[in-house]
């Protein structure tokens, strides 16, 4: 999951809500969240501002 939600925000090209990117992936948006406190804990994104998230 933390591979898809990555592959989302790479192609989104923005910094996106976790919502947008549920949306995106069809997906339920607490599997997302779960998936972006992990890639989080990885270093592997970053916040710009507040709710939005963008690959690191």
């Amino acid at each position: 999951m933390e591979k898809k939600v990555l592959n989302a925000m790479k192609k989104a090209g923005k910094p996106v809500r976790p919502g947008e990117v549920a949306k995106m992936l069809g997906e339920d948006s607490k599997q997302v969240s779960k998936a972006i406190n992990e890639l989080k804990k990885q270093g592997k994104i970053v916040s710009p501002k507040r709710c939005f998230w963008e690959p690191a």
